[in-house]
């Protein structure tokens, strides 16, 4: 069997190969467009190069432009230099998507992950016009086999007027049978979804679709440019091991089982120390129902520590991706990738009893947490889909270094300059300095723990001045001097620093 008849199984459909160039004619000016793609992974990179050297060339074409999350550069990057982009959502990673974001110049919507397929599904968004989908392979029957993502793509397929399938042959074979696609139908239809176990598969290993649907193959082998995560440092070791000691402590009062309970864990290198602590940890048998699959994730595999991960992306470093696809059979088997909509559910997230674990950009002294936005206004990545599964998690843990910018910022503050979480959310919070164990707490003892056990001493003073002034006010169920409560951006933003001269 030749490589593309193993990839493109349906044999009318092999008329339907054409150049990148020719796919990217049926985006139009004006239209709407879902992609593939979960963090730079498995999203559709030959015919979005194609669209932007269009608009180079002097066309004039915007569209907007909808992904499970982030995206590469082939994407996110190269349309958003072309002045393609006019519409994003729902989250996003690229410097210049970010720019355009923060400059106007792309009008930017933040939200929960699990929400934007069935924002879709309702017509929120108005017509898909097309979809573009990166894929294994195409099944006889039209069916869609994905890569290293699924995200919104059985969404997108179901929806659109016109599918785009890139065939990417550097993805390696072996990805066929680790999808899970299963899609929800619309109230008043929705029946419950049945996953009572992060390894439960209860859909099909391929997308669905009418291959009338299917307007154009084009065949690929860029590969996924993935991210470089920073190595595991002192400050992030320190997180874990907290992490782990509570954990510990959790399972010796019985509040949890010897091999915990589903573990989720964020995007990005501090997420990646965390759960990678846990390779050197006592704990075994761990099972992960998650959103991204990282490096850590293929460490505990290779410890024996893992029986199953759940996820909707697998998004190694690229040393991790050159292991992946190296022992690719063997990473496939412990494995599932779903649609964003069943792996970040808040209805299942609830059911398993995540133990769920996100980074903040800053905390303030009474839980609250802003994750999205520098200084309240500057636009950094997205909600994503940490408030998923912090809401419904048995115990949500925000992680945070506790300076920056050499530490001229205090990642724990009076008040956030944005809340993507509120306090009712947040039952742990963990800097390198400490935990605060924030259950069953009335503000004012919440603002003790976290200035006590999570601030950098640099800072504790200045916090503890304006929480015993704040407690001098009328109001003493959650005290503020609202006057200063932003004192502290604002003096970045005038100094460079939060620190008082």
């Amino acid at each position: 069997m030749s490589m593309i008849d193993n990839r493109i199984r349906r044999e009318d459909l092999k008329g339907k190969i054409v150049s990148a160039e020719e796919a990217a004619l049926l985006i139009k000016d004006g239209m709407t467009v879902a992609a593939s793609g979960f963090t730079p992974s498995g999203y559709p990179k030959a015919v979005p190069l194609a669209l932007a050297k269009r608009a180079e060339a002097g066309e004039q074409i915007g569209i907007t432009l909808l992904t499970g999350a982030s995206v590469g550069d082939e994407l996110d990057g190269a349309l958003s230099r072309a002045g393609v982009i006019k519409r994003r959502f729902p989250y996003q990673t690229h410097n210049d998507t970010r720019n355009g974001i923060n400059n106007g110049t792309i009008m930017y919507q933040d939200m929960h992950l699990s929400h934007l397929p069935q924002y879709m599904s309702y017509g929120f968004f108005g017509n898909i016009d097309v979809a573009v989908v990166e894929a294994l392979a195409i099944t006889e029957d039209g069916g869609i086999i994905p890569t290293t993502s699924v995200g919104i793509s059985p969404t997108a397929v179901k929806l659109a007027d016109k599918v785009i399938v890139e065939i990417n042959t550097s993805q390696p074979m072996a990805l066929e049978g680790i999808h899970d696609i299963y899609i929800p139908e619309n109230p008043p239809y929705r029946k419950p979804i049945p996953i009572e176990k992060s390894g439960d598969r209860i859909g099909t290993t391929y997308i669905p679709c009418d291959p009338s649907k299917i307007a154009a193959i084009v065949v690929t082998d860029i590969t996924d440019k993935v991210r470089p995560l920073g190595p595991i440092d002192e400050d992030s070791e320190a997180i874990s091991n907290h992490i782990i000691e509570f954990l510990d402590y959790e399972v010796k009062k019985g509040r949890l089982p010897k091999n915990l309970l589903p573990l989720q864990s964020g995007v990005g290198s501090v997420a990646n120390a965390v759960l990678g602590g846990l390779v050197k940890s006592p704990f075994t048998d761990l099972t992960c129902y998650t959103e991204v699959i990282q490096d850590s994730m293929l460490d505990l595999i290779d410890a024996g520590k893992v029986t199953i991960a759940s996820g909707t992306s697998i998004t190694p470093s690229t040393e991790g991706l050159v292991r992946l696809h190296k022992d690719i059979e063997k990473y496939a088997k412990y494995i599932i990738l779903r649609p964003q909509e069943i792996s970040n559910n808040p209805e299942v997230a609830r059911r398993l009893g995540v133990l769920s674990m996100n980074t903040a950009i800053e905390i303030d002294m009474y839980g609250h947490v802003n994750s999205t936005n520098i200084m309240g206004s500057r636009m950094m990545n997205g909600l994503g889909g940490s408030a998923d599964y912090t809401r419904n998690a048995y115990i949500s843990f925000y992680t945070t270094v506790s300076t920056a910018k050499n530490g001229d910022i205090s990642s724990i503050v009076p008040m956030v300059s944005h809340v993507d979480h509120t306090e009712h959310d947040v039952m742990v919070v963990v800097t390198e300095r400490g935990l605060a164990d924030l259950r069953g707490t009335a503000p004012v003892e919440r603002a003790r723990l976290i200035i006590d056990k999570c601030a950098h001493p640099d800072y504790q003073p200045m916090l503890n001045d304006y929480f015993e002034r704040a407690l001098k006010t009328k109001t003493k169920h959650e005290p503020h001097l609202i006057g200063e409560a932003l004192s502290w951006h604002q003096r970045f933003l005038d100094t460079g620093s939060m620190k008082l001269k």
